[in-house]
């Protein structure tokens, strides 16, 4: 429409310019609060330590089943504070678990598959990597594989999610002080090259031990060196199958870390496959694996109550499948239903325990649970320029960004 030409007000006009203004309003949508940074409080008590939990796929009602399921006793109770948090991608309403954390790693809204970097796939500096700057320790613990979407996000630069060879490339660069997770054969079995990064790890210090030299419980966690231990050559096992690991690296993984700088540490534990089982619409299953990650929570929540300097953020990246508690639901026996096997763009819980914990109330940006964690660290408000160079990145040529795909 230009000049002083109208259309008549008809239905059909109608329609016809609210979809205009429709195609306009997620360009625009993902700028409105993607980039504030409001005055955040004074905190009487910085954290020593941060440790984000994320359980991949967990909104309200994946956290309700596992509730009802368990009896009306979730540890998660033991939070005082609560919020929630919008997940949408930079463009569209539906995120997936790349871009959803990236916002958490980096503060930036990026698009979906994007692992640390942003809209326009350049690198940002990940809570990771600012942390170790600073001389804190940090780990990855993770159900999934070491280089799926959540923890490449925070430890890897790439503008796909499904480059895991140049994930694992970039991870061994970032070095992790603790790494737990699947996905062996990315660092010693390569399509892409020739390189052994499992022995490039052990040359540079790492203890390196996997599922099949060893169980996670029989070797003895040496903090003097980094290490990384494998738990599967692919993906690990659901927990139905007899996956177990995730509760005891959760409460060695912090004692690890703590011991590996005395600045403290940064660490990110994720339930990985609560979102697979919701993708699957296997509601007993997500139930499960809900209540796998819960016991996490209460190994991480005791050392919390114990070491009193660490804070705790529980939260998800999004929900999957539209999950639902239907009719007939009783304690012990809950009845699920699902509206798709994809993600949705529900409003997530967020969850904190500890020194810091006061701002992370009410409704806010998912940008907003990394300048929250550094605001908390002492880190302050980070300038404008938090790029990295993309030299040494697999963020470049765009042109080849996978199609679909958002898990």
């Amino acid at each position: 429409m230009t000049g002083n030409m109208r259309l008549p007000i008809t239905k059909s006009n109608a329609l016809l310019l609210f979809a205009w203004l429709s195609c306009l309003s997620l360009s625009s949508f993902a700028q409105q609060g993607a980039g504030k940074k409001p005055g955040y409080p004074a905190l009487t008590d910085h954290p020593v330590n941060v440790i984000l939990m994320i359980g991949d796929g967990m909104g309200l009602a994946q956290i309700s089943s596992a509730l009802y399921a368990n009896y009306n006793q979730l540890n998660l109770e033991q939070f005082p504070v609560v919020g929630f948090h919008k997940s949408y991608a930079h463009n569209e309403l539906v995120t997936d678990s790349a871009a959803g954390a990236t916002a958490f790693a980096c503060g930036k809204k990026t698009y979906n598959a994007a692992i640390g970097v942003d809209k326009d796939s350049v690198p940002c500096k990940t809570i990771l990597e600012e942390s170790m700057e600073r001389g804190l320790a940090a780990g990855l613990i993770v159900t999934s594989t070491i280089v799926h979407a959540t923890p490449a996000a925070f430890a890897a630069h790439s503008f796909s999610r499904e480059f895991y060879e140049e994930i694992a490339s970039d991870m061994a660069e970032t070095q992790p002080d603790l790494m737990i997770g699947g996905g062996k054969m990315y660092f010693d079995r390569r399509e892409s090259d020739d390189r052994d990064i499992v022995g490039e790890l052990r040359s540079k210090g790492y203890t390196v031990e996997d599922y099949a030299s060893s169980e996670i419980t029989d070797f003895k966690w040496n903090a003097n060196k980094k290490l990384i231990y494998f738990t599967a050559d692919k993906q690990p096992l659901s927990v139905s199958a007899g996956r177990d690991y995730l509760a005891l690296a959760s409460r060695l993984g912090p004692h690890f870390l703590e011991k590996r700088s005395e600045k403290g540490f940064f660490l990110m534990i994720e339930g990985s496959q609560i979102d697979w089982a919701c993708h699957a619409n296997d509601g007993k299953l997500a139930i499960k694996e809900t209540l796998d990650f819960n016991r996490a929570i209460g190994e991480v929540i005791k050392y919390a109550k114990e070491n009193q300097n660490t804070l705790v953020v529980v939260t998800a990246d999004h929900e999957t499948g539209g999950m639902a508690l239907m009719p007939g639901s009783k304690a012990g026996n809950v009845q699920t239903a699902f509206t798709t096997n994809n993600h949705t763009a529900s409003l997530v819980p967020v969850f904190a325990f500890g020194p810091g914990s006061e701002l992370f109330s009410g409704i806010f940006e998912n940008t907003e649970i990394y300048h929250k964690i550094r605001w908390a660290l002492g880190f302050g408000v980070p300038s404008a320029q938090t790029s990295l160079s993309t030299s040494s990145s697999s963020a470049a040529n765009p042109d080849k960004i996978p199609q679909g795909g958002s898990n």
